[in-house]
């Protein structure tokens, strides 16, 4: 039998949230971190730190493949305890990063459906989206699903429940 979600979490552990953007990474990550008395950090903002620019000029500057090699190499870095993590929505096709997010503690999917994520993100010409050439944001949601799917340890539905309920949701599920 695997041990209980909570067993990966101790005083050196973090909890990761994964999901497409707009799925509530940043306001859970915060609202859980006050609940378990941890810091947490978005490592979108890590990213344009460690950089010195923002996430949209380094997307402009580096390219996709440039962009998504940056952020594999800066999250799979990590080195943080007690800390609730948000990550970008691309994270995911970073192998790396999602394998140390994992060795951190569980990897939770905040899931939202399709017309959830195209009313959140709107134009994603506004914002550092990570968008492959030729596909619609509707291809990028059906790429990305099976991949955080996947990775994740917990899958808890973010969109249609209060951000109290769904952090509610994630301490249910790690302490199961």
């Amino acid at each position: 039998m695997e041990p209980s979600l909570l067993a990966r979490i101790s005083d050196e552990g973090c909890v990761s949230l994964i999901g497409m953007a707009g799925a509530g990474k940043s306001t859970l990550a915060s609202l859980l971190a006050r609940r378990l008395g941890w810091a947490w950090l978005d490592t979108d903002r890590l990213i344009e730190a460690t950089a010195g620019a923002s996430l949209s000029a380094l997307l402009a500057r580096l390219g996709l493949e440039g962009f998504l090699r940056l952020e594999e190499d800066v999250v799979a870095g990590l080195c943080v305890k007690r800390c609730v993590v948000a990550t970008g929505g691309s994270v995911i096709y970073g192998p790396r990063a999602v394998s140390r997010l994992k060795a951190c503690g569980p990897l939770v999917f905040l899931s939202i459906d399709l017309e959830t994520f195209l009313r959140r993100v709107g134009d994603p010409g506004q914002r550092a989206f990570v968008v492959p050439s030729g596909l619609t944001l509707p291809d990028v949601f059906a790429e990305r699903q099976p991949l955080y799917a996947a990775a994740a340890d917990l899958t808890v539905t973010s969109c249609g429940v209060s951000p109290e309920a769904c952090a509610d949701q994630i301490l249910e599920g790690i302490a199961s």
